[in-house]
């Protein structure tokens, strides 16, 4: 199922059923999973680890070089989780010797165009709409849907289950299960439509809306915040995580809209 118009170094590690269309180039310190589909004009290059039954479109490049001054040559991964599909002209570059691998999670979709930089680590069901610029070192969690045209500015953090906003420019960091929006990028409510889909109960989006209204609209600080969260409610795994998260962000979390603290 290898198209004789295409350039697949016999080196290369290539499972069953993989099919290859014409005018594609593989390297040889490649392996592609079992049950996957590369489109024409291609090219994958040394370090690509692909999972099974994923879906590479045309013009897509996978695990060039880092775009990063500092990289030295070192030997260096691109990792592709299972069942994930990559769109047209889609970029994804290979870590640096700072992490040594990008990876991209199971079950993604990064739609047309999009660019994922060295050292980046995206969860599993991110969705990355057309045109998406992610800079290096970006962490990016589970089920994240990112809207078209926006960009992540190198070492952000996105919790799970965030939802941004098509053409946002993210220079915060983003904590789990929000929706950011407007511009500058501010807080826009909690990913309420995004949670019930995925099997949250009411219950359990109503406390995580209490957790964001301490944080985003009762006026204090952050710090102030968190003091008062851990003090009037009761821990479980989403209280902990968002405490974490944020507790854990260097650069500190976007702001709530209109707002002017710290």
């Amino acid at each position: 199922m290898i198209h004789q118009l295409t350039a697949v170094d016999p080196r290369a590690k290539i499972g069953k059923n993989v099919t290859v269309e014409p005018f594609t180039t593989i390297a040889s310190d490649v392996v592609i999973g079992a049950g996957t589909w590369i489109g024409s004009n291609v090219t994958i290059m040394d370090g690509a680890r692909i999972g099974k039954n994923c879906k590479i479109f045309p013009g897509t490049v996978i695990s060039a070089i880092p775009q990063d001054l500092k990289f030295d040559g070192e030997d260096t991964q691109t990792i592709i989780g299972d069942n994930t599909t990559l769109r047209e002209c889609v970029t994804i570059n290979r870590g640096t010797k700072a992490l040594g691998f990008t990876k991209v999670g199971n079950d993604c979709l990064i739609m047309a165009t999009s660019h994922v930089a060295h050292d980046c680590i995206l969860g599993d069901n991110v969705i990355i709409a057309n045109g998406c610029g992610i800079a290096g070192h970006v962490e990016i969690g589970d089920f994240v849907v990112m809207g078209g045209l926006s960009a992540v500015q190198q070492f952000g953090k996105i919790g799970k289950h965030v939802m941004i906003s098509g053409g946002s420019l993210i220079r915060k960091d983003i904590p789990p299960y929000v929706k950011v929006a407007r511009e500058p990028i501010s807080y826009a409510g909690i990913n309420s439509v995004g949670l019930r889909r995925r099997g949250f109960t009411n219950d359990k989006i109503f406390e995580i809306q209490k957790i964001y209204r301490a944080i985003f609209q009762m006026k204090m600080n952050t710090t102030q915040a968190i003091e008062y969260i851990e003090k009037e409610m009761l821990p479980t795994v989403e209280r902990d995580e968002i405490i974490t998260f944020i507790q854990n962000s260097p650069r500190g979390i976007v702001k709530g809209y209109g707002s002017t603290k710290e």
